[in-house]
């Protein structure tokens, strides 16, 4: 079982996951420049959050040209397990491997804080090891985090279960009024139709461990290495 940690010119929280995949959850992972082609031997591949190319034109639109985004690309189609964080998320919607688009913050400024996100679909090889409808605490941090679809992509959306993570309060209810970002449907997380690509706003790697103020993002990893090992 091998991780791999996307670089690109610009990423700035590829460290964080690289950490806690080697130290926390105790398991090999390489970093993967943004210029390489080859994912032999890869098992789960992250596309960390950051600024990629310094969010130039749109966020991710530049990294989505990257060389190594040919080889993500058939590794996803093939069934690989892709996992993009922040950043990450806003590169897999430019290269068209998840549905929707990202728009800037509704308040126009940049956002750094926890947030709550229930876990609404526990089915999925990133979320197995949670109870549906678990509350979470993870952190967020963007200034390009409000989700968008259209309305049929939003029904598909809902219709196939690929919205897995939304804002919520602490207490789990889901209204406007817990979204950070005025992201559509207070969407925080979405997967693709096959199940194997998961985007997700929220920053699981910075909520790993009790000294960060939370562990709930530990799941994210664990899930994935529980379902690998099946």
């Amino acid at each position: 079982m091998k991780f791999g940690v996307v670089v690109f010119p610009g990423s700035n929280c590829g460290q964080d996951c690289f950490y806690v995949i080697k130290e926390v959850l105790g398991k090999p992972v390489r970093y993967i420049w943004h210029k390489e082609t080859s994912l032999d031997g890869f098992d789960c591949i992250i596309l960390p959050g950051g600024f990629s190319y310094g969010d130039y034109l749109r966020t991710g639109a530049i990294a989505r040209f990257s060389p190594v985004m040919k080889s993500i690309t058939g590794f996803a189609k093939k069934g690989g397990t892709l996992i993009g964080i922040c950043n990450g998320l806003q590169i897999l919607l430019e290269a068209g491997l998840l549905p929707g688009v990202m728009l800037r913050n509704r308040g126009l400024h940049f956002i750094c804080k926890y947030v709550y996100v229930k876990a609404e679909n526990n089915q999925t090889r990133f979320t197995n090891l949670y109870h549906a409808g678990q509350i979470l605490k993870i952190p967020v941090a963007h200034n390009e985090g409000n989700y968008y679809i259209d309305a049929a992509g939003l029904k598909e959306l809902r219709d196939n279960h690929q919205i897995v993570l939304r804002y919520c309060s602490d207490t789990g209810e889901v209204d406007d009024q817990f979204n950070p970002n005025g992201a559509l449907d207070n969407i925080a997380g979405i997967i693709n139709r096959k199940g194997n690509v998961l985007g997700m706003m929220p920053h699981p790697e910075r909520s790993a461990e009790k000294e960060l103020g939370s562990e709930d993002g530990y799941g994210i990893f664990q899930s994935i290495v529980r379902w690998l090992k099946i």
